[in-house]
């Protein structure tokens, strides 16, 4: 927890200077609170580096895709010149990804995410898919993190401004 601590201060320190301004002083501080609170419901006072990655890109103000190829680099195993998905690594992609939802109440059961993994692998008989594939399934919004796209697309909006006048 000390290490995801000291990376946090050093993120918002950058994003403070960023933008002056519009960045919490007790970001950091917050952040993690809401990473154990997800990740640490024991009280263990671990936190897997992978989870909290995954949970900082998800929340992240990046694109869809980027988001994506982010999950890739943290859960995909190597081999050669290509990047593979497990059913294993996915599992656990689907599974630290479920407690964002879950925090608020709004998580998924565990057959929940066995249901995506078949879905992911579906007609795959090798023991795991390559990028693409993994990057059109995570396109076709599976119902285990339609929370995240819809995330995204609300964050989005945030910014649009249109002349049109409301009574």
């Amino acid at each position: 927890m000390q290490q995801i601590s000291r990376m946090l201060k050093k993120l918002f320190q950058r994003a403070r200077l960023e933008k002056p301004g519009q960045v919490d002083p007790r970001a950091a501080e917050f952040t993690l609170s809401l990473l154990v609170a997800m990740y640490d419901r024991s009280g263990t006072g671990y936190v897997k580096t992978r989870a909290a990655a995954a949970a900082l890109i998800s929340l992240s103000g990046d694109t869809l895709l980027a988001k994506y190829r982010a999950f890739i680099q943290f859960y995909a195993v190597p081999d050669g010149n290509a990047t593979l998905i497990t059913r294993s690594a996915l599992r656990s992609l689907l599974t630290d990804l479920n407690q964002i939802p879950a925090i608020v109440g709004e998580g998924c059961t565990l057959s929940c995410v066995e249901i995506a993994i078949h879905d992911c692998f579906h007609g795959v008989l090798n023991a795991a898919i390559v990028e693409e594939k993994f990057l059109s399934w995570l396109r076709s919004e599976p119902a285990v993190l339609l929370w995240l796209p819809t995330c995204y697309r609300l964050s989005a909006t945030e910014m649009v401004s249109h002349q049109a006048r409301c009574r």
